[in-house]
C-alpha cells in the first residue's frame, strides 16, 4: 500500500469514515456483500468497471477495517469468501438510505454532474 503524504486527520466522525470508505467500489462491494454475493468473482461480474486488482485491494482495506470478514477454504482450488461482520452490518442502512437519496434525485444528479 502506498504512503500518504497528507498525515491522517482523525479528529471527526466525518473523516473517519471518509477513511474507512474512501474508495470508488468499497460502498457497493459492501451493499453486494450484504446481497449474498461473496465470492470475488461474483463481486467482479457485479462490478465489471472495476479492475480485479483494485477490487483484491478495497476488499483487503475493507478486512482491515474490519467491515468484512475473509473465509479461506481449504479446498484445490481455493475457495475464497466474503462476509460482513457486525460492524459492517451496521453500515447497510446508512447505505440505502444513501442509496435512496440518490433514487430521489436521480435526475437533478445527473443533470449537475453532466454539467462539468
Amino acid at each position: 500500500m502506498r504512503e500518504k503524504k497528507i498525515p491522517l486527520n482523525l479528529n471527526c466522525g466525518l473523516d473517519l469514515i471518509g477513511e474507512v470508505l474512501y474508495g470508488k467500489w468499497k460502498i457497493r462491494l459492501l451493499w453486494f456483500i450484504h446481497e449474498g454475493y461473496r465470492r470475488p468473482s461474483e463481486l467482479q461480474r457485479k462490478i465489471p468497471d472495476a479492475s480485479r486488482r483494485v477490487l483484491n485491494i478495497q476488499l483487503k482495506e475493507l478486512e482491515q477495517h474490519e467491515l468484512v470478514s475473509k473465509i479461506i477454504y481449504p479446498v484445490a482450488p481455493p475457495k475464497v469468501e466474503f462476509s460482513l461482520t457486525d460492524f459492517g452490518m451496521t453500515l447497510i442502512p446508512i447505505i440505502a438510505a444513501l442509496g435512496n437519496w440518490g433514487d430521489e434525485n436521480e435526475e437533478r444528479l445527473k443533470n449537475v454532474i453532466l454539467k462539468r
